[in-house]
């Protein structure tokens, strides 16, 4: 026999108030309603379940047996309620954040920070990780929002129907070179290379298999010639500062940019490599808030990253 727990509990009221009229106040039902919830459950039940009096109702001894488990049920109901208040307090103030090593140095801190002055009782972690995890990360419901770069020509990656990604920046690529190089010379801040002019020089390259490196590789043997990499890295902020000690030049995100000493920097004219930053999130963010509102500071940081660059495009 399947049990209707809304039976249990209108049992176990009638017992606490003992009266058919105050269990319908309680349930916030008619009278008539609760006399026909009765006779249903004792039509199913087979046996009576309640006294009815000129001085209220009283159950009988079967009754009695199922409002017991209805008191369970109720208080089953009431720790439902509490745990669900806590979690959903939690999850309001919760974001677990994910970004790769450029993005985490300088577009997270300025958001974080003015997220800080709107809601200081958030609850915020921030874990290095490099875009190929993002998205299984957010999939798996393991971070709230992922900050991810794609590489590359053609478009965007496809998400799973329950992911969105939101476009941040468009972070092109340039060419980190030693401040003494002859190009440095040729070329005043404010112009541009062609990969080309670099085919003979020593590469500062991030390591093989990566994406960044995928596309210096790629874009180079458009232009004819096959970099010849001296150095591996998997950091930009490494290369910079191989080619700071004179290595060799590098091909770096503008956002990755840190001006180390002893280098500077030229647009690229040609071909115009660049990457697309994005954030990752689940599409409904409706039990965390904060993703809606970190993600609205993100592109406020992200817009003014980007007209600095449009206002300094070659500062060395």
């Amino acid at each position: 026999m399947l049990v209707d727990p809304g039976q249990l509990r209108l049992l176990a009221l009638i017992e606490e108030y003992g009266s058919l009229t105050a269990a319908a106040h309680a349930l916030r039902l008619t009278p008539a309603a609760v006399t026909q919830q009765v006779a249903r459950a004792e039509r199913e039940w087979q046996v009576p379940l309640v006294l009815r009096g000129p001085r209220g109702a009283m159950l009988t001894e079967a009754g009695a047996l199922l409002a017991a488990h209805g008191r369970t049920v109720n208080e089953a109901a009431e720790q439902a309620a509490a745990d669900m208040q806590i979690l959903l307090g939690h999850l309001s103030l919760r974001l677990r954040i994910g970004a790769f090593q450029a993005a985490a140095l300088h577009l997270v801190p300025p958001a974080l920070t003015a997220l800080r002055h709107r809601h200081p009782d958030a609850d915020v972690s921030v874990v290095d990780l490099v875009s190929e995890r993002g998205l299984g990360e957010i999939t798996a419901g393991r971070l709230d929002l992922a900050i991810v770069a794609s590489w590359g020509p053609g478009p965007l990656p496809v998400l799973p129907p329950h992911i969105v990604g939101h476009r941040l920046l468009h972070d092109p690529m340039v060419v980190v070179l030693p401040d003494d190089h002859p190009l440095a010379a040729a070329t005043p801040p404010g112009s541009a290379l062609r990969l080309e002019q670099l085919r003979g020089d020593a590469w500062v390259a991030i390591v093989a298999g990566h994406a960044a490196r995928e596309q210096l590789d790629r874009a180079a043997g458009e232009e004819g010639f096959k970099p010849r990499v001296r150095f591996e890295t998997e950091s930009f902020d490494v290369a910079q500062a191989l080619v700071g000690a004179g290595s060799g030049v590098a091909l770096v995100s503008r956002l990755a940019l840190t001006g180390i000493p002893g280098t500077t920097h030229r647009e690229l004219a040609r071909p115009p490599l660049h990457r697309e930053i994005r954030a990752v999130t689940q599409s409904d963010t409706t039990l965390t808030p904060l993703v809606e509102v970190f993600l609205g500071l993100l592109r406020d940081v992200a817009r003014e990253r980007s007209a600095t660059w449009d206002e300094q495009p070659g500062v060395g």
